[in-house]
């Protein structure tokens, strides 16, 4: 496992596509793994999907695990995350609000209603063509998404609904590639009053690895640039 930060209470590491956090049938999930890696119980505080890359927080014992989730709890934890997508979305920017409703085999759907919404800001960019030799036709567009809540799916579903689903999510009807490019970039949380930021490279996936750089770059310009308050 790739471990970004470990202090006594908790570890960050940069958790790989293919593994869930629990245990799936006689697939060992991340927890289990990286606890018996290290030989003692972590706690998640937070949970990534399967096909999601990035930043994830454990904690080391019960009361750093509280501490630590009555922060997310209370929505005082910032999460961006970088996704691309082969298609262009029906906004450049701003915000995707609608409560999150059950669909057929497992996925879900944005509505219009409010009652209790997923709430993502975006911004997206047009990256370079591809090379002749990949598969795929289109320019990428890059995103980055900093989801105001925490529901399932929601940033894949946030993006179908922009009609610019995750290259590779074919759940959501991304076009094929070699993985679902969606990933936990920073995560920004305070423990025992210290400011933590911590941000997971990105490793995997072949246009994670052409366009990374240039991603990353981009996203850091538009954390520096001052944004409208946020969505309460």
């Amino acid at each position: 496992m790739d471990i970004l930060l470990s202090t006594p209470d908790y570890l960050v590491i940069n958790k790989p596509a293919g593994i869930g956090m629990h245990q799936e049938g006689d697939e060992p999930g991340i927890v289990r793994l990286l606890s018996e890696q290290l030989g003692e119980t972590l706690y998640p505080v937070h949970r990534l999907d399967k096909v999601t890359t990035g930043v994830l927080l454990l904690a080391r014992h019960t009361k750093a695990n509280r501490e630590l989730s009555l922060q997310f709890a209370e929505r005082n934890v910032s999460k961006c995350y970088l996704a691309l997508s082969g298609h262009k979305p029906s906004k450049k920017q701003g915000l995707i609000k609608g409560d999150m409703e059950k669909a057929r085999g497992g996925s879900w759907k944005l509505s219009r209603s409010q009652v209790n919404p997923a709430i993502t800001r975006f911004h997206s960019c047009l990256l370079d063509s591809l090379s002749a030799e990949s598969s795929l036709a289109n320019p990428l567009r890059g995103f980055l998404l900093q989801p105001l809540t925490g529901k399932t799916h929601q940033l894949r579903v946030a993006l179908k609904s922009q009609a610019s689903p995750i290259l590779g999510d074919a759940r959501y009807g991304g076009m094929a590639a070699d993985r679902v490019y969606l990933h936990a970039w920073q995560l920004s949380f305070s423990y025992q009053g210290q400011a933590v930021c911590v941000r997971a490279p990105l490793t995997t996936g072949e246009h994670f690895l052409r366009h990374g750089e240039a991603l990353t770059s981009w996203a850091v310009s538009l954390l520096d640039t001052p944004s409208p308050p946020q969505a309460a």
